[in-house]
């Protein structure tokens, strides 16, 4: 019979030795990829990715933009982009228009479908993240957000090292 932690690919807790406990670095990687794995498949029982949440809540924030504006935004590299905004725009989600100043490029907007869809990715997602921080009290769960935001923001302003590739999503497995 396989246990839950086989099941899902991450190691035994009983069995991990501690100073593998004790590295900050892969338990992050560990939380990361059931996060990962948690939230792409409750999204896709909803039909949508993580990719189509990123775009519309880019877009409902922050308004219409070109793809390279939403490149930035999301985090999303701009040949993937094309696919979701492909696969949005079928939805009815997103729409297309030619930016009145640049006639080579579009700017993207999202269409009330989009924003109504928005509002149910967010309750789903409140769900998935109740299951995700289960274990912590509300001021840890706001307390964690604030440490990751923190070390997120301070690597985001160091320059990557030679070697290390660019952040961002770089396969197509989560649109």
């Amino acid at each position: 019979m396989t246990s839950k932690a086989e099941a899902m690919d991450v190691p035994d807790p009983g069995q991990t030795p501690d100073r593998l406990r004790k590295r900050v670095s892969r338990l992050l990687a560990q939380v990361s990829a059931q996060s990962d794995q948690l939230i792409t498949a409750g999204l896709a029982r909803l039909d949508a990715g993580k990719w189509h949440y990123a775009v519309l809540a880019a877009l409902q924030e922050r308004g219409p933009g070109s793809q390279a504006a939403l490149s930035r935004r999301t985090g999303i590299y701009r040949s993937d982009m094309v696919g979701v905004l492909n696969e949005l725009a079928e939805r009815g989600l997103v729409e297309r228009t030619p930016d009145p100043h640049d006639r080579r490029r579009n700017v993207v907007t999202i269409t009330d479908r989009g924003s109504s869809r928005l509002v149910l990715l967010d309750r789903a997602l409140d769900d998935l993240h109740e299951e995700l921080l289960a274990p912590l009290a509300p001021a840890e769960r706001d307390q964690f957000a604030q440490l990751l935001t923190r070390l997120l923001d301070h690597h985001a302003q160091r320059p990557p090292q030679p070697g290390q590739g660019t952040a961002g999503a770089a396969s197509g497995k989560d649109r």
